[in-house]
């Protein structure tokens, strides 16, 4: 009954695929993705399945992982959009519980089915649905949204996902197949017991910082909620006062008229109009991004800081929510920064232009003397209170969500953030 062994192993490798395509990230549209993996995995596993009628499935065993697993890796890795330990340990996570089905169906069949491959096939066709099942219904969203924000870890998890993929494919068929050395059955057997142990462990580990993120990110978006409230009740407070002091400048422009001093009067006048442009923040024809600068020249103003603005955007539709993150973070990074300096000494500017299908955003401060950072190199804080060190990446991720990036660096003793993201050409619109 070959015939059952072999559409057992034509099930399981295309079966792995669909595992894999489940989890993973492809650069390519689904439907280019979909044509590309069928025309070359396709033929490899028909050559997989020829190799094993022709040469017996022990031979192939031990051949698989160059006659399938190299090859599928390096289509996967042109594939992958993640060049890292990400591609990896889902590539591993893939293979290792296709395999682990594959042994355990082998050994249900040397035991139980007589060798005639029926029970083989049959398990092979429950347990694979089952695990796409779970993938599909358990795993794939938050295992996605683990790809997308969780960047530390994966290198350790996907080295020990393929050294468990070793350990079951040597162990399994080196130096003849396990079911020829019952001596060493009970390790085999505690072998597959412990990697699904293992794997959970992993997911649980990752999970957790998964909901550390989404912690991190509510703590930030309450942030960014608390600074809107208080620059609405700064702004009406600032109101109140203007109110109560316009009959004190009513007086003295008064007296400057009336006293012939038309250029004291045009310079009082100009001062007026920019404490006025401050208190309404006029600075930015977009509502949310002006509520930003606005709070914040007051903060700098208070600080009794030189903020120089060059706002070229106007009422066009822009990603304000990630666009106010980066704007916030990125002030209050130079406020705090300010903070440390000479009040002579504490300037700082922002800009905002388009370029081609970017906007450009350049925030730029004096920094303390010594302070080096170098381009590409994402510094860390040296605050030690709770709250703090989430700035840049805040930045970083917001950066990246709308197809753009992020980098800072020292020169001239400022300390520069550029920030540029897609926003396709929204400004010609």
């Amino acid at each position: 009954m070959a015939v059952f062994r072999d559409l057992s192993l034509l099930w399981s490798l295309s079966h792995i695929l669909i595992i894999f395509m489940l989890l993973y990230r492809s650069r390519f549209s689904k439907r280019k993705t979909f044509f590309l993996t069928g025309i070359t995995m396709g033929p490899l596993i028909l050559l997989n399945v020829a190799g094993v009628v022709i040469f017996g499935t022990e031979f192939m065993g031990k051949a698989f992982i160059l006659t399938c697993t190299l090859p599928s890796l390096l289509f996967f890795w042109f594939v992958s959009r993640d060049k890292n330990g990400r591609f990896f340990f889902t590539f591993c996570l893939a293979d290792t519980a296709a395999l682990w089905i594959i042994a355990v169906t082998n050994l249900l069949d040397f035991y139980l089915g007589g060798q005639q491959f029926v029970l083989m096939l049959i398990g092979r066709f429950v347990l694979f649905l089952l695990a796409e099942w779970v993938a599909v219904r358990y795993l794939r969203k938050p295992y996605l949204e683990l790809q997308e924000w969780v960047t530390g870890g994966w290198g350790i998890f996907a080295g020990m996902t393929a050294l468990y993929y070793v350990l079951l494919a040597v162990f399994s068929n080196f130096p003849v197949v396990i079911t020829s050395r019952p001596q060493e059955m009970p390790a085999f057997l505690l072998v597959l017991a412990l990697m699904p142990m293992t794997y959970a462990t992993i997911f649980i580990a990752m999970y957790r910082q998964l909901q550390l993120y989404r912690k991190q990110q509510s703590e930030r978006v309450l942030q960014e909620q608390k600074h809107s409230l208080e620059a609405q009740l700064e702004n009406q407070q600032a109101i109140r006062k203007l109110k109560h002091d316009m009959k004190g400048h009513v007086v003295t422009l008064s007296g400057l008229l009336s006293a012939g001093k038309t250029q004291e009067s045009l310079e009082y006048l100009k001062k007026l109009v920019v404490e006025m442009d401050v208190l309404w923040g006029q600075f930015c024809a977009n509502p949310y991004l002006n509520a930003v600068i606005s709070y914040y020249a007051r903060k700098f103003q208070e600080l009794e800081a030189e903020l120089r603005l060059d706002i070229r955007v106007g009422e066009e539709e822009l990603p304000y929510m990630e666009l106010c993150q980066i704007l916030s973070n990125g002030l209050d990074n130079a406020l705090t920064a300010l903070r440390e300096l000479a009040p002579g000494e504490r300037e700082a500017s922002v800009q905002m232009k388009y370029s081609r299908d970017y906007l450009v955003i350049r925030v730029r401060n004096l920094c303390r003397k010594g302070l080096r950072v170098e381009k590409g190199i994402l510094p860390s804080t040296d605050k030690k209170e709770a709250g703090h060190g989430f700035g840049l990446i805040t930045i970083q991720e917001a950066a990246g969500r709308l197809g753009g990036d992020m980098l800072c660096y020292t020169e001239n003793g400022n300390f520069v953030l550029d920030v540029m993201v897609r926003v396709q050409a929204l400004h010609m619109s």
